[in-house]
């Protein structure tokens, strides 16, 4: 099973980020960019990729509790592209406030899932919200999307828990199906 962990965003949040894909696209012409759909908006924390079956049980067990961190809100600004050199493949929206918060909330359930023997991404965690994907692109496209970099805010969004979602692929996009859901306890806060 594919899976990954990721904070959900409320409708509001999900708003201003779709006037924000349709803001970029007016200004960054001739760049091809397939945007996410509104019910895909989501933070991801891990991404744990495919998944033996067998295993699945011990996953939903080890996210399906709750997380001594308290809530917090995150706000989102500035626009950035993923690789940082050479074509874009992928552009985001960043993490201004909240960015502390989330990677210690990334950090947590990451170690619930290495005793599971999970291989896990190594590179740091970068709290972001992904808006659109190149099918193809040039260097060129970076210039025009970072460009229409606009509004101090983009986006802002309580976190109170994250979800563990089983993905399926289709021809017609991606499918979500919650399968587990760590709330936050409100212990003590992460640092900033």
């Amino acid at each position: 099973m594919r899976l990954f962990i990721a904070v959900d965003l409320d409708g509001a949040a999900k708003a201003e980020l779709v006037a924000e894909q349709k803001r970029v696209a007016a200004r960054a012409k001739g760049s091809a960019i397939r945007w996410v759909r509104a019910e895909h908006l989501h933070l991801t924390l891990v991404f744990l990729g495919e998944v033996a079956e067998a295993l699945v049980p011990r996953v939903i067990e080890a996210i399906d509790a709750g997380v001594d961190h308290q809530a917090f809100d995150a706000v989102f600004s500035g626009l950035g592209v993923f690789p940082e050199r050479g074509a874009p493949r992928t552009l985001w929206v960043g993490a201004a406030t909240g960015a502390t918060e989330l990677r210690a909330l990334q950090h947590t359930l990451a170690a619930r899932l290495a005793p599971l023997g999970i291989a896990l991404d190594r590179r740091p965690f970068t709290p972001h919200l992904t808006l659109g994907r190149w099918k193809e692109s040039r260097s060129a496209d970076r210039r025009r999307a970072l460009e229409a970099t606009e509004p101090p805010v983009v986006a802002r969004s309580h976190v109170d828990h994250a979800t563990l979602y089983h993905s399926r692929l289709t021809a017609e996009g991606p499918t979500y199906t919650e399968l587990a859901r760590a709330t936050l306890l409100g212990g003590a806060a992460a640092p900033d």
